[in-house]
């Protein structure tokens, strides 16, 4: 039975809802922070800032957490990174740690910002390492929020996390570097991981996890083909392998099943119709598991 660190905040609702897809809902109890999940590989739960989740997987309070890879990589946590989940808190996709100044600063690469600038961050860890590299000396101030806003009555750069830029923008800051590309991820203590027992129940939930994101925007499309339009219609799919094909019993009519990427669907069907198929049916898909 493992113990597992869900995050609070900006991640919280796509990863309650990655779960629930999952068939492992997380059903919140009187105590809002020790949810349940109705699943014998899994015991305890907590959901807790991301922030401080590496932190006590590696210390073993948690057998695995959820948090972004920029937190494994602020707090320096010595943990084994599970999965990849590519979502951040508006969907699929990664972050970007970067660096903005003010849209005014005759300034167009982190190489050219001054000496002593007042930089202001929720990543100072990060922020020190990546100032000392480049030799520049800087005054590092840790922000607790809404960073943006700080530049330039207050600081002349920020190092903030960002999915397009637009709030830096709307903000009136533009982008002049960033310091890495984050994303989601499924981070594991070491001991843990080493327990073939436990091993086995993270690797299953990490399946079922990553089944629910192969699933995603794609659809089963299944039709039925008359024998003459066979090969005009197979060619026409943009199946992940080859399609399903099985003969129908007493007519000269084939049934085809493939899964195909949702955002296709509308142009796809006319075509296919076009070609002979008859029957289709666009069924939805909960779980991809290769």
């Amino acid at each position: 039975m493992i113990t597992i660190a869900l995050p609070k905040g900006s991640l919280e609702a796509q990863t309650l809802q990655l779960f629930k897809e999952a068939d492992l809902e997380v059903r919140r109890t009187d105590r809002d922070y020790n949810p349940l999940i109705a699943d014998e590989r899994i015991g305890k739960i907590k959901i807790l800032r991301p922030q401080e989740i590496p932190t006590y997987v590696e210390k073993g309070y948690f057998d695995i957490g959820i948090s972004g890879l920029d937190w494994v990589n602020e707090t320096n946590s010595d943990v084994i990174e599970v999965a990849n989940l590519s979502y951040s808190k508006t969907g699929e996709g990664n972050v970007k740690i970067v660096i903005a100044v003010h849209r005014d600063e005759p300034i167009e690469n982190v190489s050219q910002i001054r000496p002593n600038s007042r930089v202001t961050t929720e990543y100072p860890e990060l922020t020190k390492k990546f100032f000392e590299n480049l030799k520049i000396p800087v005054q590092l101030f840790h922000s607790y929020g809404a960073s943006e806003a700080k530049v330039p009555d207050l600081m002349d750069v920020v190092v903030d996390l960002t999915e397009t830029g637009t709030t830096l923008r709307k903000n009136g800051l533009k982008i002049i570097g960033q310091i890495m590309e984050s994303h989601t991820v499924i981070c594991a203590n070491k001991t843990s991981w080493a327990d073939p027992v436990k091993r086995r129940e993270i690797e299953e939930i990490r399946t079922l996890l990553f089944g629910v994101i192969e699933a995603r925007n794609k659809v089963l499309l299944t039709m039925n083909v008359p024998s003459s339009s066979m090969e005009r219609i197979v060619a026409t799919l943009p199946a992940m392998k080859k399609p399903t094909v099985s003969q129908l019993h007493g007519i000269d009519y084939y049934s085809i099943q493939t899964v195909v990427p949702k955002n296709m669907v509308n142009k796809l069907i006319p075509r296919l119709k076009a070609c002979g198929a008859e029957d289709i049916l666009e069924i939805p898909i909960t779980k991809i598991v290769p």
